[in-house]
């Protein structure tokens, strides 16, 4: 009789497991396996890395918000690389027109042209809206990092990203490595980012934020396909995030 609950007690634990998964079931399943770089590269908006002379370019080009767009407006493309310390982010981006109307920082950021990048640590997948399972992080033009905060409001990231971007004509190539938190993470407190390892899955995504001097933002465009008509979800879910596996 002992055995014959201790058998009932593991057959509901299982499938207890499978109907509540620890992760939240991701419904985008694109997998880029992303190579670790061999000199970690100087975060100076230039392409003259080791590590980015052997990353593939990967396109920016999937409608969010907005009309279509001609690619004079923007063009925009992206490497990935990565260290024990960083994940590191290379965006070649052209457009006709860089639009920076608020100079409040945390004042309608998502509406000036800005680079944003969707970093969820365990690839969890889930809801995170106002709170830390994932960032979406704004980078602005002035380097300033906004995402929002578990109280609701708009806070400053500065120190989780490390940017620098350079212009010639309309093309800008952005710089940036990339440090990873938990979902552990709190304002004020002494947080401090994760290593990273061979094997490690992040969910990833990317867009940017277009506007060539409208009252809002004109085009989103991402580096996700999202399925249905509302494709604006990544600021809230991280079920739409792709997923990056760290690989030598």
């Amino acid at each position: 009789m002992y055995d014959y609950y201790v058998r009932l007690t593991a057959l509901l634990f299982f499938s207890l497991i499978h109907l509540f998964p620890a992760h939240a079931q991701k419904s985008n399943e694109r997998i880029t396996e992303v190579k670790k770089a061999i000199r970690i590269p100087l975060v100076d908006g230039r392409q003259d890395d080791e590590c980015w002379y052997e990353a593939e370019w990967m396109p920016l080009d999937q409608r969010w918000l907005g009309p279509p767009y001609k690619k004079k407006d923007f063009n925009g493309r992206y490497k990935l690389s990565w260290s024990k310390d960083a994940l590191y982010l290379l965006v070649e981006v052209e457009d006709d027109v860089l639009y920076d109307q608020y100079s409040d920082p945390l004042k309608l950021w998502w509406d000036d042209d800005c680079v944003e990048v969707f970093i969820d640590e365990d690839n969890s997948g889930g809801e995170h809206q106002y709170n830390h399972n994932a960032f979406a992080y704004h980078i602005a033009l002035d380097y300033n990092v906004v995402d929002l905060g578990p109280d609701k409001k708009p806070h400053l990231y500065n120190d989780h990203i490390k940017v620098k971007r350079r212009q010639k004509k309309n093309v800008s190539v952005w710089e940036m490595a990339i440090h990873l938190y938990t979902d552990e993470f709190k304002e004020g407190s002494n947080n401090r980012p994760v290593y990273l390892d061979r094997n490690k899955k992040i969910g990833f995504a990317l867009a940017y934020c277009d506007n060539d001097g409208s009252k809002e933002r004109e085009n989103f465009i991402g580096s996700e396909i999202i399925t249905g008509a509302d494709k604006n979800k990544g600021w809230i879910d991280a079920g739409v995030f792709g997923t990056l596996i760290l690989v030598d």
